[in-house]
């Protein structure tokens, strides 16, 4: 049984060191510089060029034009735009010339006519007269909601009359037939000519007689108010 153990605890030890021995690095021993070495520089594996490495080490990409494009104002000013002075670069050429400034002040006088403070105004009065306009609904609105209660009276006062007026008109009906009847002294049927012609002129009386009641209601009310005037 001990001898069991100490097979397995030296095969693991000898494991161990197998294992650390090929993962630790030799040290390689210390040099001193030769004058008939030649050293090699380490290899660029990027694969960029140099106007590539320039831009991501934020320089310039080109000191000199190595296309006509680079001579272009655009370009140029591209350049001074992300490296400044650096670039190289006269800043006059960012503002352009007086005939590019000329030919866009002519471009805006025909698509921008008006100026900015004028345009600020012609706003001001636009959203002052639409501001006008929902307080005048507003206030239209709360006058026609304060006058519904009387508008309900009043309808409910004209489907009155004409309920009354209906009712009347009934009983009148009724009274001119009843006189018809009375006229002759006995029962007439209401079909017969006779009774027609006789509840036709009794029809056209009653309509004279209510003229003439309302023409001296009416005279009166003028009276009251002359009187009233005078005094």
């Amino acid at each position: 049984m001990n001898i069991h153990k100490l097979g397995i605890s030296t095969g693991s030890a000898i494991g161990r060191a197998r294992y650390f021995s090929s993962v630790a690095k030799p040290e390689l021993p210390a040099s001193f510089v030769k004058d008939d070495v030649e050293y090699v520089p380490e290899r660029d594996k990027s694969g960029l060029r140099q106007q590539h490495k320039n831009v991501l080490h934020e320089t310039l990409p080109y000191n000199e034009a190595h296309s006509w494009i680079h001579l272009t104002e655009k370009y140029q000013r591209n350049m001074y735009g992300r490296y400044g002075s650096k670039s190289n670069v006269n800043p006059q050429i960012c503002f352009g010339t007086l005939a590019e400034r000329t030919k866009a002040q002519q471009r805006e006088s025909i698509t921008q006519p008006e100026t900015l403070p004028e345009l600020l105004e012609k706003l001001r009065i636009r959203k002052a007269a639409k501001q006008a306009a929902i307080n005048e609904r507003e206030e239209s609105i709360q006058k026609k909601l304060e006058k519904l209660d009387q508008w309900k009276a009043e309808l409910n006062a004209k489907v009155e009359k004409r309920k009354a007026d209906a009712a009347a008109a009934i009983q009148r009906k009724e009274r001119l037939i009843e006189e018809v009847r009375r006229h002759f002294g006995f029962k007439v049927d209401v079909r017969d000519e006779r009774f027609k012609e006789m509840l036709e002129q009794k029809e056209k009386e009653d309509k004279r007689k209510q003229k003439e009641a309302k023409r001296k209601v009416k005279e009166e009310k003028m009276m009251a108010k002359l009187v009233q005037q005078t005094s």
